[in-house]
This record gives C-alpha cells, sequence and structure tokens, in this order.
C-alpha cells in the first residue's frame, strides 16, 4: 500500500495513511454484520451516557471500553480476511486462528457488558 506513495513526502505519506484506515473502517462496517451491531451499541450507550450524566471518570471507561471493542472487532475482520486470502480451503490451522480472534473479541465483550452493567445499574435504580 505504502509502496506505492514513494518519492511523496513524509507529510503527503502520513495523511495518506489515515484514509487507508478509514477505508479500513468503512469497508468493516459496510460488510461486516458483528460491527454494525457494535457501532449501534456504541450509539445507544453515548446516549445512556448523556442521559444519565456519567461522571468523567465513567465517560473514560466507556469510551475505552467502546474504542476497544470497535478496535478489536477490526482486527478480528483483518485476521479473517488474511486467512482468507491465503486458503479458501478448510484447515484446522485456519479454523485455530480465525476462532481465537474470534474467541478474544467476545471476551471484551462480556467484560464490556459487565462493565457497562456496574456503571449503569445504580443510575437507573
Amino acid at each position: 500500500m505504502l509502496m506505492g506513495l514513494k518519492g511523496r513526502s513524509e507529510r503527503e505519506r502520513f495523511f495518506r495513511s489515515f484514509s487507508f484506515a478509514w477505508d479500513g473502517i468503512l469497508t468493516t462496517f459496510k460488510t461486516e454484520r458483528n460491527f454494525q451491531f457494535h457501532i449501534v451499541i456504541c450509539i445507544m450507550v453515548t446516549a445512556a451516557s448523556f442521559f444519565f450524566h456519567i461522571s468523567l471518570s465513567e465517560w473514560i471507561i466507556v469510551l475505552f471500553l467502546m474504542g476497544g471493542m470497535l478496535s478489536l472487532e477490526l482486527m478480528n475482520t483483518a485476521l479473517e480476511r488474511i486467512v482468507d486470502l491465503v486458503t479458501s480451503e478448510y484447515h484446522p490451522l485456519a479454523k485455530a486462528g480465525k476462532d481465537a480472534a474470534a474467541g478474544a473479541v467476545l471476551i471484551y465483550a462480556v467484560l464490556a457488558v459487565i462493565i457497562g452493567l456496574i456503571i449503569f445499574i445504580p443510575k437507573v435504580l
């Protein structure tokens, strides 16, 4: 990707790298149902955070949880795409890699829900 940017200034290459990042985010949003689901949840959590006037420290936690979840989902998608590029046939190592990445997303999602409940349940009650 960046090899085609040879000869450009460092500044141009730096800002062009953001374009690649946004392309990855938008492509993932358009093609991955789970990423779309996480975006919707992030919007709902943000709305709830404003509604319940969560504290600054709670905002920091919520933002880290949302950013971490979306980042991990992007990494999971990247790993799945790379594995699919390498082989279209079933291979136990390909399955193990994909399953491990999906497992990492699941663990983080469960953690995010538990922490979210700890933050929001007292505000609802």
